[in-house]
């Protein structure tokens, strides 16, 4: 067998399943024998085996569980693939939303706003590395990837960029943090212990360059890439957090952290990054312009 097709997949899933031969030709209407022959045959394909003998039951190797896994996503696909060219244009159920992991849960919520709760959606939310959401983006296995990080583009690049959402970046901080009299940031920033985002991240830089024009040396508490982190350790009182309010938006609202003073030079920007599909999904449509005809979430 030069290539892999769908049925010897079926069997070889139904024989997974049920953990015998028996069984599955059972289950299939077929022979044992048209089973048995089928499943060698995609071993040999593939050069390994996929069950061992385990007293009555067949059992998947290592090999086996791999083929497995692959086989389950081919066969979501081809649902996938079957129901949006039978839907004629008409809403698919799932939404597939990619979020670089250290975005903040905060903007990931708003964005998915429009469409949480309702009974005819299904989100699917993964994170990941910006590396690889973008491979997904590209594998047709995510619908658009959210993201601070604007990808490249070139006359060869094939990503659609919607700049969503620009925030504003503030000095947040528990509420003895807040300076007795009048300081201005420039003395926050010198002499207040500071909660930084880790120096790979786009905020971090533009963050850096302010403090170079401004000739101020900080006082660095820690540094986290991920924007959880950052909230959980200003409420723990490490020091003051350089952080969009949004992360913090509930927590302000509480009064358990306070905005201390807005960094007027430097802001956070988040994207919506897409490809060009000629079956594009209607629900990521109708997020994209929910979100254009509101403008930016509220703090």
């Amino acid at each position: 067998m030069s290539t892999l097709n769908l049925h010897h997949l079926r069997l070889f899933r139904a024989v997974a399943r049920d953990g015998t031969l028996t069984g599955a030709a059972r289950a299939l209407n077929i022979s044992q024998s048209a089973v048995s022959t089928q499943i060698k045959a995609l071993e040999t394909s593939l050069g390994h085996d996929l069950f061992e003998r385990r007293g009555r039951t067949l059992v998947l190797t290592e090999a086996g569980q791999i083929a497995l896994d692959h086989a389950e996503e081919i066969f979501r696909a081809a649902e996938d693939l079957s129901a949006t060219l039978r839907s004629g244009g008409e809403k698919r159920r799932a939404l597939r939303i990619g979020a670089l992991a250290t975005l903040s849960r905060n903007f990931q919520m708003a964005f998915l706003g429009p469409v949480i709760g309702r009974d005819d959606v299904e989100i699917i939310l993964r994170s990941g590395s910006q590396e690889n959401l973008l491979r997904g983006l590209d594998a047709l296995s995510l619908d658009v990837v959210l993201t601070n990080l604007a990808p490249a583009r070139d006359a060869a690049s094939p990503y659609l960029v919607q700049r969503l959402s620009e925030q504003p970046v503030s000095l947040v901080g528990g509420p003895s943090r807040v300076p007795k009299g009048m300081r201005d940031v420039d003395e926050l920033l010198s002499q207040q212990p500071l909660i930084l985002p880790t120096p790979e991240t786009a905020l971090r830089a533009g963050f850096d360059a302010m403090l170079e024009r401004r000739g101020i040396r900080p006082r660095i508490a820690a540094e986290a890439d991920d924007m959880a982190m950052l909230r959980l350790l200003a409420r723990s009182d490490a020091g003051l957090a350089v952080i969009p309010p949004i992360v913090v938006r509930d927590e302000l609202a509480s009064g358990r952290l306070v905005e201390i003073a807005q960094l007027d030079d430097i802001s956070e920007v988040f994207f919506a990054v897409t490809i060009q599909r000629r079956f594009s999904n209607p629900l990521l449509a109708e997020l994209l312009s929910a979100w254009s005809n509101e403008g930016l979430i509220a703090d």
